[in-house]
């Protein structure tokens, strides 16, 4: 799992490269955290575009995400998630919960 940042007027974009499983995501979230305390941003953005496969983990690392933006009074959205990982997040419900561009 790769993560590039983007960070632009308050705004801090994760982009998401390879694959998001349980082996991947406690390192994302050590690194979201981090990037997270360094930008100290209104709005994430999480960009799946780069994701090749994604387990219900993605989901645990979307919803933790949306907590620390919560507690910084920020907001969170996803965007550019491919066929396969949609499918994870639509059978668990994630879109009445996180908006998904």
């Amino acid at each position: 799992m790769e993560i590039q940042e983007k960070s632009a007027d308050r705004t801090l974009t994760l982009l998401f490269t390879g694959e998001l499983d349980h082996h991947g995501v406690r390192d994302a979230l050590r690194r979201i955290d981090f990037a997270i305390d360094t930008a100290l941003p209104r709005t994430l953005a999480l960009d799946f575009g780069g994701v090749t496969f994604m387990d219900s983990s993605g989901i645990a690392l979307i919803m933790r995400s949306q907590q620390r933006m919560r507690l910084c009074d920020g907001s969170l959205w996803v965007c550019n998630v491919p066929p396969q990982a949609r499918r994870v997040l639509d059978a668990a419900g994630i879109s009445r919960l996180v908006t998904i561009k």
